[in-house]
């Protein structure tokens, strides 16, 4: 009977540790299926992610180059109404269309212009005409020369008078308008008015910072005025307000109780230009008052439910980094 326990005893001491073993390698293998599927769907959700970067990336090349595009077309139309009005003859251009299509560039056929035919001399007139010649010189020096009366102008543009077609003018939407990002770089309280502050802002331009004044000081602490990022309309007309010169007007979204600073996006720097979606920037170098761009386009310029400063249906944005927003009024006025 010992014999047979001792047996027994000696056969578990031995089978335990491999049974041990064959659990520890299926635990391993389990173990290194989970991490290679967990590596598997890093991997998937990694590609996912770059993708949709790439896509957002491509959007926004494409809304840049859309902006680009209807600028140089702007621009190529303003062109060529100068070319036409000084007189310049325009050949037309092939589209790349016609290009594929195999018609090839318009060519302008230049016709010869034929010289009159030249009366031959007998040789009995040339001395006659050479003694007319020189008879003539004598008296043309002999003679004194008479003043040419001047001949009058006609009133207005000679241009004009000529039937030349004037330069056409872009519609009066917010692309006329000049927005750049700017920094109020210093700011202090206008002397003779409580409710002004008197701002210097750099847009980014050679000859130094505007001179800017905002009735902000009921709406916007002064500490929190300096080193600000704004957006600056650039080219109204400089006025005076209480004896200082305002060069610039910051953006801000408004109701009759609450003033909030536009915010350019993050990374925009000054200088940087504002433009519109859906409108080509094609801004005047100072807006003329009389005819009241500006007040013009102020009723739909606003904010939308997502706080980025619009006008109409266009969003506000820096190109290639971000739209324009106000903090926390969404569907007001933007002034």
């Amino acid at each position: 009977m010992f014999s047979i326990a001792f047996g027994t005893v000696v056969k578990r001491i031995f089978s335990v540790p491999r049974f041990v073993k064959m659990s520890d390698l299926q635990r391993i293998l389990s173990n290194n299926k989970a991490a290679e599927e967990l590596l598997e769907s890093l991997k998937q959700e990694l590609k996912t992610i770059k993708n949709e970067q790439v896509q957002r990336k491509i959007t926004v090349l494409q809304a840049e180059n859309d902006t680009l595009r209807r600028q140089v077309d702007a621009c190529l139309k303003k062109l060529v109404a100068l070319e036409v009005a000084h007189g310049k003859v325009q050949i037309p251009v092939p589209t790349p269309d016609q290009v594929r299509a195999g018609s090839g560039p318009v060519t302008v056929k230049m016709e010869p212009v034929a010289e009159p035919p030249v009366a031959k001399e007998t040789p009995t007139e040339a001395p006659a005409k050479a003694q007319k010649q020189q008879q003539q010189q004598q008296n043309e020096s002999k003679a004194p020369k008479e003043k040419k009366p001047k001949k009058e102008k006609p009133a207005g543009d000679s241009k004009q008078a000529a039937g030349a077609p004037a330069v056409e003018e872009p519609p009066v939407d917010v692309g006329r308008l000049d927005m750049r990002v700017g920094r109020i770089v210093e700011v202090s309280r206008h002397p003779d008015a409580d409710s002004l502050y008197v701002e210097k802002i750099d847009c980014g331009e050679p000859n130094g910072p505007r001179t800017v004044i905002s009735g902000l000081v009921k709406y916007v602490p002064i500490e929190e005025m300096k080193n600000r990022m704004v957006v600056a309309l650039c080219n109204l007309k400089p006025a005076k307000m209480r004896g200082i010169l305002s060069e610039a007007m910051v953006m801000c979204a408004s109701t009759p109780d609450r003033v909030e600073i536009l915010a350019p996006p993050e990374g925009a720097v000054p200088g940087d230009l504002v433009h519109v979606e859906g409108y080509p920037r094609v801004p005047d170098a100072v807006m003329n008052p009389k005819k009241k761009i500006f007040e013009t386009v102020a009723p739909d310029l606003k904010t939308n439910g997502e706080l980025v400063a619009c006008y109409r249906e266009g969003s506000f944005v820096v190109p290639g980094k971000g739209a324009v927003k106000a903090q926390t009024l969404k569907n007001v006025q933007v002034k």
